[in-house]
């Protein structure tokens, strides 16, 4: 019986042991994320800081009668300082110091600080949006477009059966082009592609709410010198064994054409954004048909990047059959394209088969 009860207790306290070593490391663990968390706080309090004394110093350095107040005149004093700023990374850090700066400027000149994202960026900046039944959704997406000093916003509103349009004309001054039938987003993008008088252009959907700060890594991109900047989706995608085929196909598009750095990424995931440049090489119709648009771009040798990455909703559902069979023929039309102007290997030589010798026989 002494020797059942000692085993007894023993396994007992193997057991707490166990338990306190769970314990001990979800302890330091949760510790671990605090200390992260804290110290990411006191760096974005950091830029904060310095953002709003720079702000300051410029309200107070222009003469009383000449000081500007609109996002628009501010924006180019934000730049200057910015771009002297090499060690402000990140959206965080970038929406606290561009609060900083709006707060040091406005209460300097005894007004109410607003709650604005500058941009990175003195080029004109516009934001092309398509939207269809996101009654719900689109008055959110312009408020967040609205905080920015954009050139302009054209909402293209197409197949809506609700209250969309209704919810657009309420919150925003935006150029809106109205379709009563369904003409796709891709053909919505080109509509806006081409009516816009931006430098640089922001693709988005307005059935998606996304912060004004997530979509400065874009600008950023084109600031930096990339005509085209895409959507990372890289980073969210399952096994390759549990990718869908049109996933596949984008990756097997941009391998094709000697792209492997883009991997699974394309012109049909928004947010994107593309520069002036980028629209005098691919023509507006091309952008109706993504796939096409984006190989037009590739060879013509633009610089393309996707460092920028936001999550979508769109990314995590596999599409159904209508959008699977549209996006996969989309691909097979851009590779026809392809190869009716490269000829049939576009720019993949056979330098291997010797194909003369059956003629011969």
């Amino acid at each position: 019986m002494k020797a059942i009860r000692k085993k007894t207790v023993r396994r007992h306290m193997a057991v707490r042991v166990h338990v306190s070593r769970k314990t001990v490391k979800k302890s330091v663990r949760r510790t671990s994320i605090r200390k992260r968390i804290r110290s990411q706080t006191d760096i974005e309090l950091s830029w904060r800081k310095q953002a709003y004394l720079a702000g300051r110093q410029d309200a107070l350095a222009q003469a009383k009668g000449k000081r500007v107040y609109g996002k628009k005149s501010v924006n180019p004093f934000w730049v200057k300082w910015l771009q002297s700023q090499s060690q402000l990374t990140g959206v965080s850090n970038y929406a606290a110091a561009s609060n900083g700066y709006s707060a040091g400027y406005y209460e300097a000149v005894g007004r109410q600080a607003p709650n604005w994202i500058l941009l990175p960026t003195q080029a004109k900046v516009g934001a092309i949006v398509t939207v269809r039944n996101a009654e719900g959704t689109i008055g959110k997406v312009l408020e967040e477009l609205n905080r920015m000093p954009l050139h302009e916003i054209i909402v293209i509103v197409y197949g809506s059966t609700d209250r969309t349009l209704e919810r657009i004309r309420g919150k925003s001054d935006a150029l809106i082009i109205h379709y009563p039938e369904r003409i796709g987003p891709h053909v919505g993008r080109a509509i806006g592609a081409k009516l816009s008088k931006s430098d640089i252009l922001l693709f988005l959907e307005g059935e998606e709410v996304i912060r004004a700060q997530h979509v400065i890594p874009f600008l950023q991109e084109i600031e930096r010198g990339a005509h085209i900047a895409l959507n990372n989706r890289t980073p969210y995608l399952p096994p390759f064994a549990e990718w869908d085929a049109l996933t596949v196909m984008k990756q097997f598009l941009n391998i094709s054409f000697n792209r492997p750095d883009l991997q699974a990424n394309s012109l049909s995931d928004v947010p994107h954004a593309l520069s002036r440049h980028a629209l005098n090489h691919v023509d507006y119709n091309e952008l109706m048909v993504p796939p096409k648009a984006l190989i037009h771009a590739i060879l013509a040798g633009l610089h393309i990047t996707s460092q920028a990455s936001i999550p979508t909703m769109g990314w995590q559902k596999e599409p159904g059959p209508e959008k699977l069979q549209q996006g996969i023929g989309d691909h097979v039309e851009a590779l026809e394209c392809a190869m009716r102007e490269r000829g049939e290997r576009i720019d993949f030589p056979d330098l291997i088969r010797k194909r003369e010798i059956i003629k011969e026989e």
